[in-house]
This record gives C-alpha cells, sequence and structure tokens, in this order.
C-alpha cells in the first residue's frame, strides 16, 4: 500500500520544459511507478513506466523528450518533461504496483493512482 501525490504542473508556452514530481508515502522502493496523462475528452494513457532497478520504458509520442527517473532514498518518481507541445496538455498521473513488467504499462497494470497535476501548453 502506498499514498502518491504529484505536484509541479503549471501552464507553460511550447517548446518550455516542465519537471513534474511524485511523493510515495511510505515508500517507493520494491514498486514499479509509471506516468500518465488524460488530456479532454480522451481516455488515460501511459507515458512512461520505470521497474525496480531504473530501466525506463516510454511511449513513442514522448520518447526522447521526457525522461521518466526514481530516487528511492527520496522515496520520489520524477517526469522531466522537454520541448512541450500543446497536444502535451492534459492531466498527468502518478502510478505504482507491486510487480515489475519488461514493458511500457497499460492502465490495467496500475494498482495505485495520485489525484494527478494538470498541465496546459499554449500555442
Amino acid at each position: 500500500q502506498v499514498q502518491l501525490a504529484e505536484s509541479g504542473g503549471g501552464l507553460v508556452q511550447a517548446g518550455a520544459s516542465l519537471r513534474l514530481s511524485c511523493a510515495a508515502d511510505p515508500t517507493i522502493r520494491n514498486y514499479a511507478a509509471g506516468w500518465f496523462r488524460q488530456a479532454p475528452g480522451k481516455e488515460r494513457e501511459a507515458l512512461a513506466s520505470i521497474i525496480w532497478d531504473g530501466t525506463p520504458y516510454y511511449s513513442g509520442s514522448v520518447k526522447g523528450r521526457f525522461t521518466i527517473s526514481r530516487d528511492n532514498v527520496k522515496n520520489a518518481v520524477y517526469l522531466q518533461m522537454n520541448d512541450l507541445r500543446p497536444d502535451d496538455t492534459g492531466i498527468y498521473f502518478c502510478a505504482a504496483a507491486r510487480t515489475n513488467v519488461f514493458r511500457l504499462w497499460s492502465r490495467r497494470d496500475v494498482e495505485y493512482w495520485g489525484q494527478g497535476t494538470p498541465v496546459t501548453v499554449s500555442s
């Protein structure tokens, strides 16, 4: 059991960067983790996931622009987002699960969700 809390969202111009943080209580150690995005009127989609040893997986839409990382001492997961586009607008959710899978997550892999942080990218 783990509680997740996202922070770092905001309103930025296209081309800007943001770093999202996900704080895990009591720990993120021995959990896999990921980031999802839900755009208005669309399904929640996986952007990135990371397993216990730090191996990352990315969707094609963010590969090369976003980087997922984890810090098992600080009990945190991060999403560094560079070169943001208007299509990146949405609510960003942190997620966790006890089981490693060696691929990008889908929604059915998730056991725990954060409440989300909004990101708006203007043109």
